[in-house]
């Protein structure tokens, strides 16, 4: 498949995704008890007059198909829509917090790749004892919730020793970097010690295949072997894991966002489905599945890259 098929066939895809996507959050929003005019007026309600405007403006007396078709059309013109709890656009808030919830996601990443791809070849090329300590750590990362690792960190070099702080995303710069660093371990953690699980298998059985062995039998030199023979191939299911792990931090992110008290996308989504702002969850949803999709069409991308033989939009 050429590139230009391969992005349009993406972009029909992140199309009917979406649609579908936010008709389910349109729907289940809908259907929830409660009414959004109690978090507008306040609960002592307000005037006739004031509900009337309320009512008109977010179209609350309409039938479902006609408020999310009504929203549908607002959403390709490039309108969100206006916080009902904020009393702003809904694009303003998610632009104010996008940048703590990437920076959160980015700074989680580059630790599961330095430490997961890490642990996991020590593990299969060293063997012996380091090998079942990386084993058993991973499999202690991969039991324990991540909330629970998060209050843990807090515990430990938050409150414990005032390492770092125990919220906020700081003030930029290297500020931003140690205020990050405890949420961006405890997102990493579970994902890292799945990638070196995964990197040890992959390398172990790359090291079993035959023309591995036909290599050793040559006498080529071991860290050539390694290179040019077993981390090529074992590359591939390394980058399925790997993409998957990063489109999953976004879930993450808000539970370890609420724990810390950031001020990201993920937060701002859990306050928006306590306070029923319907344009908020269905906004910060959508983008969140936007970026689920968009990693995944990158992760597609980066086959062809590491083994020429796979074709576009095919991991055959």
């Amino acid at each position: 498949m050429s590139v230009p098929a391969f992005l349009l066939r993406r972009a029909g895809g992140l199309l009917l995704v979406l649609f579908v996507t936010s008709f389910i959050v349109f729907g289940l929003m809908y259907l929830a008890p409660g009414s959004p005019l109690s978090f507008v007026l306040g609960p002592r309600g307000g005037t006739p007059e004031q509900i009337a405007a309320v009512t008109a403006q977010y179209h609350l007396n309409d039938p479902f198909i006609v408020r999310y078709f009504a929203w549908l059309g607002d959403l390709f013109q490039g309108n969100l829509g206006d916080s009902i709890v904020y009393r702003q656009p809904v694009g303003d808030l998610i632009a104010g917090r996008v940048g703590t919830t990437v920076a959160l996601i980015a700074f989680a990443t580059v630790i599961i790749a330095i430490v997961g791809i890490g642990l996991g070849l020590i593990a299969s090329l060293k063997g012996g004892w380091l090998d079942t300590v990386i084993t058993t750590l991973s499999t202690l990362g991969l039991a324990t919730p991540t909330f629970v690792i998060g209050v843990a960190l807090i515990s430990l070099f938050a409150v414990g020793t005032g390492w770092f702080p125990t919220n906020g995303s700081g003030g930029g710069g290297f500020d931003s970097i140690w205020h990050l660093t405890l949420p961006a371990i405890a997102l990493a953690v579970a994902s890292a010690a799945y990638l070196a699980r995964i990197t040890r298998a992959s390398v172990l059985e790359e090291e079993g295949r035959e023309h591995v062995q036909t290599a050793v039998a040559r006498g080529l030199r071991s860290p050539l072997i390694i290179r040019r023979h077993v981390l090529r191939n074992a590359l591939i299911p390394i980058t399925t894991v790997m993409g998957l792990t990063v489109a999953t931090l976004i879930a993450g992110a808000v539970v370890v966002e609420s724990v810390f008290a950031l001020d990201g996308l993920g937060s701002l989504l859990v306050r928006a489905i306590l306070q029923r702002d319907f344009a908020v969850v269905q906004a910060v949803v959508l983008v969140l599945v936007v970026a689920f999709v968009v990693i995944n069409a990158i992760v597609d991308f980066l086959y062809t890259l590491i083994d020429p033989r796979i074709q576009l939009g095919s991991k055959q």
